[in-house]
């Protein structure tokens, strides 16, 4: 349901270079009734597709580790990220993106995904929305290295980790990415893995 006591005055865009960085003024009718007057910035970088592959044969998950700049700035030392596959919609619906994204990330090709929810990651200065997958994989999913797109800049290593090892990585500071954290904790509390 649409909020009535919010009312956008003014929308500048302060930077379109990699995504779209937007300065929004706007009325706010507070809980007392009064009303205020506001500015903030929003991040908009499109909405998003993560997914956590498992085999509970092997208990094992498929993550990925790459360079993260923001990480770097923000003293991550190597600015290396431990991640669960992911990727921007780029206006595929939530599973072909994601099914795409995890081939060209992992290599391995998957049919069949299963959606178990959408989160807001930053909302206080992105827009994004992400869906949340999880799929089982075998070995004979592999097709490819994976690795990521090379035109899009992207150098991805493959991992394959027992879940109880990824779950200390969580622990021990390893592993210090959101989606991957709630994905890995998802399987454990559902008893998956």
């Amino acid at each position: 349901m649409p909020n009535t006591n919010v009312q956008i005055e003014k929308t500048e865009i302060l930077s379109d270079n990699w995504y779209t960085l937007k300065k929004v003024t706007f009325t706010i009718q507070k809980k007392n009734g009064s009303v205020e007057q506001q500015s903030r910035e929003a991040y908009d970088r499109g909405n998003g597709a993560v997914i956590l592959l498992y085999n509970k044969t092997s208990g094992t998950v498929i993550l990925t580790r790459q360079f993260r700049l923001p990480t770097f700035i923000n003293g991550n030392p190597s600015g290396m990220m431990i991640e669960a596959c992911a990727g921007l919609l780029d206006n595929d619906n939530p599973e072909e993106c994601i099914k795409r994204e995890t081939e060209e990330e992992t290599g391995y090709q998957i049919s069949h995904v299963e959606k178990i929810f959408e989160a807001y990651m930053s909302p206080g200065s992105v827009t994004e929305i992400l869906h949340f997958f999880i799929a089982e994989y075998s070995k004979e999913m592999k097709i490819a290295d994976g690795g990521g797109l090379e035109d899009e800049g992207e150098d991805i290593e493959v991992l394959e980790l027992s879940v109880n090892d990824a779950l200390a990585m969580i622990e021990s500071g390893e592993i210090k990415d959101a989606k991957t954290i709630m994905l890995l904790q998802y399987v454990r509390l559902k008893n998956i893995l």
